[in-house]
């Protein structure tokens, strides 16, 4: 066997060069319980980023035309972060997902199926909003940041 094979290339990673190998690593989520496709299962980082994208915006008009009633750039994107903190934290608490999880039909659960609890919710925000923490992937896509509140988001 090549030796290169066995170390995977920089392209593949190590990995593909695992799986090619004989290595099975499971599906997405296999090791938690959850289901590979359809509802329950994990929400791919696509959707995720997407989510979040969508409530991002919809807080930046909300910031802009309800809170600086348009008269400068500046005091709206003051407004912005500590209002979308605000509003993940809220929308997360009371109903599992946010307008833009809602869009791309996700929902945040603890590891148990059930709603997370407000001190979940606050520390996987906090967390969210250092970005590393929600940057760094388990072989799941699980985040730092819901492995530390034990809450994984999934498909609705």
């Amino acid at each position: 066997m090549d030796t290169r094979e066995a170390l995977g290339s920089w392209i593949d990673g190590p990995k593909a060069a695992a799986e090619k190998m004989g290595a099975d690593f499971g599906f997405r989520g296999e090791r938690l319980g959850l289901p590979r496709e359809g509802s329950g299962s994990i929400a791919g980082p696509g959707r995720r980023l997407g989510a979040l994208v969508v409530d991002s915006w919809l807080v930046a008009l909300i910031s802009f035309g309800l809170i600086a009633k348009g008269s400068s750039a500046g005091t709206a994107n003051m407004w912005t972060t500590p209002l979308l903190f605000t509003v993940i934290v809220l929308m997360l608490a009371t109903t599992g997902t946010t307008v833009g999880k809602r869009l791309f039909g996700l929902r945040v659960v603890r590891l148990d199926g059930g709603r997370a609890t407000i001190p979940q919710v606050l520390l996987r925000t906090v967390l969210l909003f250092l970005v590393v923490p929600a940057l760094v992937w388990d072989r799941d896509t699980r985040g730092l940041h819901d492995k530390a509140v034990g809450t994984v988001e999934v498909r609705i």
